[in-house]
């Protein structure tokens, strides 16, 4: 039985060392995004933008969007123990 080797086109060098990366996890949320995660209306989120209160955010034209990062740090400095103490992080 002859075995054959397949054709050197056929092996493609670079798929070999380096697969496809993998799609990276959604590091933006939407402002819509961002109101289910709190189970608040977008219309609070909008006026605590215009308070300069809430987490960072992107406006790129006239889409708003917040990094996960932010609204993560944000979560952490907003965390409580009791009604009278912050959480210490």
């Amino acid at each position: 039985m002859l075995l054959t080797t397949p054709a050197r086109s056929a092996i493609d060098p670079l798929r070999v060392i380096a697969p496809e990366p993998s799609i990276p996890q959604r590091l933006i949320l939407t402002e819509a995004d961002l109101a289910s995660r709190w189970a608040m209306s977008p219309k609070t989120l909008q006026r605590w933008r215009m308070e300069g209160r809430g987490p960072h955010y992107l406006k790129l034209g006239k889409r708003v969007s917040y990094p996960l990062n932010a609204v993560i740090a944000f979560e952490n400095c907003v965390q409580h123990v009791s009604t009278s103490q912050r959480a210490l992080t």
